[in-house]
């Protein structure tokens, strides 16, 4: 869907540049994750695949045609944003705000099923001056694909939803790549990035710096050890084992045969231990 090719970007104000030769490529059909701590240039990055900054250098292409000569409204018929902080018309209602950008648009969704399933359909001619936040989010979701995009770019969607509506909102992201769509998320939720992402790139000061699956950085990254917690005489007891060298550590299996068995796992890493050593910083929460 998307070819970065050496991408590099500096606002006119600055010394530096913002993004620094950033490589990548979104396949079409998957959900990527862009994720990093603040300042490394992921909204930077995202501003330019959506076409809001154009001073870049490299190449950029879209379906395999160059994103600067794409026609820019033709562009935008195809791809929904929502971005972090929601953007409404807080004098209107949800209906009115709904109505207005789909004036945009070639192609409609059916919105009233999107706020029906989001939980704010009966509140949709409510001023959204009158909402919380979580409901501007549900909006928003409802906005960016309205048009029936094929390319999302989605910046925190499930951030200060409860866990019910955060469940929705994965779902109906989930199932907008399963009928072909293509996602670009960014997000410091670590749990959403494992349960949607197909694959995701980790940016360091303006660059990718590694790019797989969850699973395979989780491999990558992980001790391969065991870890065996047993009860011996009302004590619980604990010892971890190589896991390379598991089938002949006679210990291991002595403790399998003999001791009464709390739990066994593997020593996993998470993401959020990955992205602190692979970018060398704290997440932001």
């Amino acid at each position: 869907m998307f070819q970065v090719h050496y991408l590099t970007f500096k606002y006119p104000h600055n010394r530096e540049n913002t993004i620094k030769g950033l490589s990548l490529e979104i396949k079409e059909g998957e959900i990527f994750g862009l994720l990093g701590p603040s300042g490394v240039g992921k909204s930077t990055t995202q501003k330019i695949l959506v076409k809001l900054l154009s001073n870049y250098r490299g190449q950029i292409f879209y379906q395999g045609k160059n994103l600067k000569t794409y026609h820019r409204k033709k562009f935008y018929q195809k791809i929904g944003v929502g971005f972090e902080v929601p953007v409404h018309f807080s004098k209107l209602t949800a209906q009115e705000n709904i109505d207005f950008f789909k004036k945009l648009y070639r192609s409609k969704a059916d919105t009233d099923a999107l706020m029906d399933r989001l939980g704010i359909l009966k509140d949709r001619h409510r001023r959204v001056s009158e909402f919380s936040k979580g409901m501007k989010i549900r909006l928003n979701l409802v906005r960016a694909l309205l048009n029936k995009p094929r390319m999302l770019f989605l910046d925190e969607p499930t951030i200060g939803l409860d866990p019910k509506n955060a469940r929705i909102v994965k779902d109906i992201i989930r199932e907008f790549r399963e009928e072909g769509g293509t996602v670009l998320l960014t997000t410091h939720l670590m749990n959403d990035v494992e349960e949607l992402c197909d694959r995701v790139g980790f940016m360091v000061d303006g660059r990718i710096e590694e790019i797989d699956t969850p699973r395979n950085l989780k491999l990558r990254h992980a001790e391969r050890k065991v870890e065996v917690e047993y009860q011996v005489n009302d004590k619980t007891r604990k010892d971890v084992f190589d896991l390379d060298h598991l089938g002949k550590d006679k210990k291991f299996w002595d403790l399998v045969k003999n001791r009464y068995i709390i739990t066994i796992h593997s020593k996993e890493t998470t993401l959020d231990d990955i992205f602190i050593q692979v970018t060398g910083m704290e997440k932001d929460d």
